[in-house]
């Protein structure tokens, strides 16, 4: 007899839903033919998307996307792409970037691993950022964390050389996995020299929530590599 069973892929994020206010279905709707990107099963030509040859960073799970869009505010001469699956805060953001007309940011709302491998032309990202990704803290959970090395090789391929990955999270025992993953990798190197976080670079915007956890003494490890040349 033939084996009919499917392995589920596993994934790292819960995909939330719930009611949307009135900006966010403006987002999604009306407004998503200016900022949204409807994937298939082909590459993308960012020189198309975007209008220009301007260097390309992937954000993945931004969230409400208030620091995607504080950065591509900042740097105009940079594109900016965000990848998140929770519809309010895709919402949300095509909304405020449409209310300030910003001109240099795209979304995608579908699974980031499979818009890496399906999408994404291999040395066409110049920066990397996943800020505060789900910890996954329970032991038998950690097989959803995203940063595994399937998905580092995956990253390592999409990159530029001396592309730049960025995580930051707010989960210590996250940040060993994280540093230990990056540093055990082939293809990539501490910026900040061997088993040293980062501080927090005046381009990553200080979100609300980590304001809040700074004042009641939380941590926050950042994690900046950048992926060796020829590799």
């Amino acid at each position: 007899m033939t084996d009919t069973k499917h392995h589920r892929k596993i994934q790292s994020f819960v995909k939330r839903s719930g009611r949307l206010s009135k900006g966010q279905s403006l987002g999604l709707n009306e407004l998503w033919a200016d900022y949204g990107i409807n994937v298939d099963k082909t590459l993308l030509n960012f020189e198309e998307v975007f209008g220009n040859q301007s260097e390309v960073t992937l954000e993945v799970g931004f969230g409400n996307g208030d620091s995607l869009l504080e950065m591509a505010i900042h740097e105009p001469g940079q594109n900016f792409l965000g990848i998140e699956v929770y519809e309010a805060g895709v919402g949300r953001l095509v909304n405020e970037a449409s209310k300030k007309s910003i001109n240099n940011l795209r979304v995608i709302k579908e699974d980031a691993v499979e818009v890496l491998e399906n999408n994404i032309p291999d040395g066409s990202i110049s920066n990397f950022q996943l800020f505060f990704p789900d910890p996954w803290h329970k032991k038998r959970h950690h097989k959803r964390r995203i940063v595994q090395k399937s998905f580092l090789d995956l990253l390592s391929r999409k990159l530029i050389d001396d592309g730049m990955v960025h995580v930051a999270t707010d989960w210590e025992e996250y940040a060993e996995h994280i540093m230990e993953a990056l540093e055990s990798h082939p293809h990539f190197k501490n910026c900040a020299g061997d088993h040293m976080y980062s501080e927090r670079p005046q381009y990553r915007p200080l979100t609300k929530f980590e304001n809040r956890g700074q004042k009641l003494g939380h941590g926050v490890w950042d994690i900046i590599f950048t992926k060796t040349r020829g590799s």
